[in-house]
């Protein structure tokens, strides 16, 4: 217990150095906009080329396991969002944002850091597919409910474009595109550049981490939601729960690939959910507050399946 108690302090004591740090300075949060573009544009695109371009591209070609990781995202999100209909009366708008509440787990910020200190290198090429396609789909899904739900103006054709772009501008998936492109062609980089690109990507997660910590101190918690009481045990509990059964169901897969995939289905709501309520004014108290308590309870509850893990009491496949 206490290697696992040393392999999550690091990664949640940056975030909590964060928090501490914007609570003594009282920084606006407008001062974390550099951080956040370096890590955004810089240092987690770093990250992601780095790790990719050396995979060898039979491994980033596993539809199998993209279709497997996606499905189970989605069961978690359609049942959240059909209580938010059926059981709180939300709106399709209200309810979108509490589907990705409980389905949009912090697999950028917090994904590549944790599942690189877990389970090493091999963790990469599952942590870039599982962002990759899960984003895309988020990107997708969540403007065309809101449109669906109203309050959309522009045409259909506008707003797929505007999806579109979205998707194929964000430096994350470009990053992750060229290192696809790397690893087909056997590019190396010079070795100055290959120096760069490992300085950056050294960076990315403990600035992620801090800049997750300043914006949760600075985002206070306001109003509790009564849509909590299902979406937080959706997100640490059910979610995880349902990725190790589907990824058991669809097939034999690397067991770093099924604990990867694990792993970030059971991490906090992601900062992208209050932005997104925000971009439509909607839910964005309660996703603030989603976060928030997320966040804290992921320490036991990464901590309690990082221990399974290295343990052995959880089996790789779940269908032996």
């Amino acid at each position: 217990m206490a290697d696992i108690i040393g392999l999550v302090l690091p990664f949640f004591g940056m975030i909590f150095l964060g928090y501490v740090v914007a609570r003594i300075t009282r920084q606006p949060i407008e001062a974390l906009g550099w951080l956040n573009t370096f890590i955004i544009y810089i240092a987690l695109p770093a990250l992601f080329f780095k790790l990719v371009a050396k995979t060898p591209i039979e491994q980033l070609t596993r539809i199998d396991f993209i279709l497997a990781n996606v499905s189970a995202t989605y069961l978690v999100f359609t049942l959240i969002f059909a209580a938010g209909l059926l059981l709180r009366r939300a709106t399709t708008r209200e309810a979108t944002i509490q589907g990705l509440a409980a389905a949009y787990g912090n697999i950028g910020y917090m994904g590549p850091g944790l599942a690189l200190l877990a389970f090493g290198e091999p963790a990469a090429v599952p942590v870039a597919l599982i962002f990759c396609f899960e984003n895309m789909l988020h990107f997708s899904i969540a403007p065309a409910l809101m449109a669906l739900g109203g309050g959309e103006k522009q045409p259909l054709h506008r707003l797929a474009a505007g999806v579109a772009r979205r998707i194929v501008t964000h430096p994350f998936i470009i990053a992750t595109a060229a290192g696809f492109l790397a690893a087909f062609t056997g590019f190396e980089a010079p070795a100055p550049l290959q120096r760069l690109i490992d300085y950056l990507a050294q960076a990315a997660a403990p600035c992620a981490l801090f800049a997750m910590g300043v914006t949760l101190a600075l985002r206070p918690l306001k109003r509790v939601p009564v849509e909590i009481s299902y979406i937080v045990p959706a997100k640490l509990v059910l979610l995880p729960v349902t990725m190790y059964l589907v990824l058991g169901l669809a097939g034999s897969f690397d067991p770093v690939w099924v604990y990867t995939a694990v792993l970030l289905a059971a991490l906090p709501t992601a900062t992208n959910v209050f932005v997104i309520g925000q971009q439509y004014g909607v839910w964005q108290e309660r996703a603030s507050a989603t976060i928030l308590v997320t966040t804290v309870l992921s320490v036991a509850t990464v901590t309690a399946l990082l221990y399974l893990v290295k343990s052995g009491l959880l089996p790789a496949d779940p269908f032996p």
